[in-house]
């Protein structure tokens, strides 16, 4: 083992345990720590990495992590890499999610939830204003953005999403590029095996068949049910954590009723404090809803790792499958445009979870205040999101 690849492992480590703030604060991390300190990569291969997990479904900064390790010293240090960066958050959640209703029934804990829940959906309303702000730049990501949020509200049907997401990269890659790189199109996937291709889409296809065929009253039908549901909305996440929300939010709680609104919102509010993925908030939810469903401690333990693994893999299979041939893949137009469809639709969703968190409120006003000011704290402060949880504790302490 080489001394750089151990120094790299250190330094991953080191990352994994400061990186608060979601993606961005991520690869502002990322610059400073892989590239300037340490020199494994260039700023530009950096920037290529990230663009490339833009493209893909599935955790962002994830991606960007396991593309930095697999240059620096192949598959093995990518895999290592890979476990040193989701195992620690994921395990906080996966006893969370054990502990949860043990300490969901103490009063004092229910008055710091009080403060805590409207957070969350403050923090979610904060994600889709900076998305819209940032990918609704045109009149037809405007379209896209509102046809799927309208679609959305009125299905609330986890197939739905895929078919929205593949429309929105459709139309966006038809109108924005030009007919070009035919040539260019036949290199490209010449150099795709098609074993790998079929490896990817046969596992799920796999888990949702034996979903269907087992009977509903075998204890091994949630759990690999589940694991489909976590594979399937890892393939169609793109945009990373904050749009994994509301995707598992509708599947999970408003149509699946896994787990309650009180328990997502508990769930999502306490990997807000911890750094690392928000992709390991899964960790949580297979945890509760194996719980809910009567399968022990041992059970959460077994869907926290389902859970995390499932939604992880299709990213992280892609990442390694594609990174040798990304300097021709981002050299197709229709690709890079579609990313555009697709991020406009995300908007959509996000916005969907956006009203779907706040029905619970009801007539609480106070709900409302507190969600309205974690935005404005956000948006117009330089607080980090960890710290604004603080403040819920600390509130829901004093009053």
């Amino acid at each position: 083992m080489k001394k750089r690849q151990l120094l790299f492992l250190r330094d991953a480590v080191l990352y994994t345990l400061s990186a608060f703030g979601g993606p961005q604060a991520h690869l502002a991390i990322m610059l400073r720590e892989f590239v300037q300190k340490r020199r494994y990569i260039t700023e530009e291969e950096l920037m290529e990495l990230n663009a490339l997990s833009q493209v893909l479904p599935g955790p962002s900064s994830t991606q960007t992590l396991i593309g930095i390790a697999w240059k620096v010293g192949g598959l093995w240090l990518a895999i290592v890499t890979f476990f040193i960066w989701v195992l620690p958050s994921a395990t906080i959640m996966c006893m969370a999610a054990i502990s949860y209703k043990m300490f969901a029934n103490r009063g004092k804990v229910a008055d710091i939830l009080r403060f805590i829940q409207p957070m969350a959906v403050g923090i979610v309303a904060y994600a889709t204003y900076t998305f819209a702000n940032k990918f609704l730049k045109t009149r037809v990501s405007t379209m896209l953005a509102i046809s799927s949020l309208i679609v959305t509200l009125i299905l609330q049907n986890p197939y739905a999403f895929p078919i929205l997401i593949l429309l929105g990269g459709i139309f966006s890659s038809a109108l924005e590029t030009q007919p070009q790189e035919s040539e260019l199109r036949v290199k490209l996937f010449a150099n795709v095996n098609p074993k790998k291709v079929t490896y990817f889409i046969g596992i799920l296809l796999t888990f949702a068949a034996l979903g269907a065929l087992i009977n509903r009253t075998s204890p091994f039908s949630l759990p690999i049910r589940l694991f489909e549901n976590f594979y399937r909305n890892g393939i169609l996440i793109f945009g990373g954590g904050q749009v994994l929300v509301p995707l598992m939010y509708t599947e999970f709680v408003e149509v699946k009723h896994y787990l309650s609104s009180s328990e997502f919102l508990s769930g999502y509010a306490l990997q807000q404090a911890l750094p690392g993925p928000t992709f390991s908030f899964t960790s949580f939810l297979g945890g509760i809803t194996l719980g809910n469903k009567g399968y022990g401690v041992g059970g959460q333990i077994i869907g926290s790792i389902i859970a995390v693994v499932g939604i992880n893999l299709p990213g992280f299979i892609l990442i390694l499958f594609i990174v040798p041939f990304w300097n021709d893949l981002k050299k197709i137009a229709r690709i890079k445009n579609s990313l555009s469809g697709i991020n406009a639709v995300a908007v959509g969703f996000m916005a969907t979870a956006l009203i779907l968190l706040t029905r619970p409120f009801g007539l609480n006003w106070m709900a409302y205040l507190i969600m309205i000011a974690t935005f404005l704290l956000l948006q117009f402060t330089k607080i980090k999101t960890p710290f604004v949880i603080v403040i819920g504790v600390v509130l829901g302490l004093l009053f």
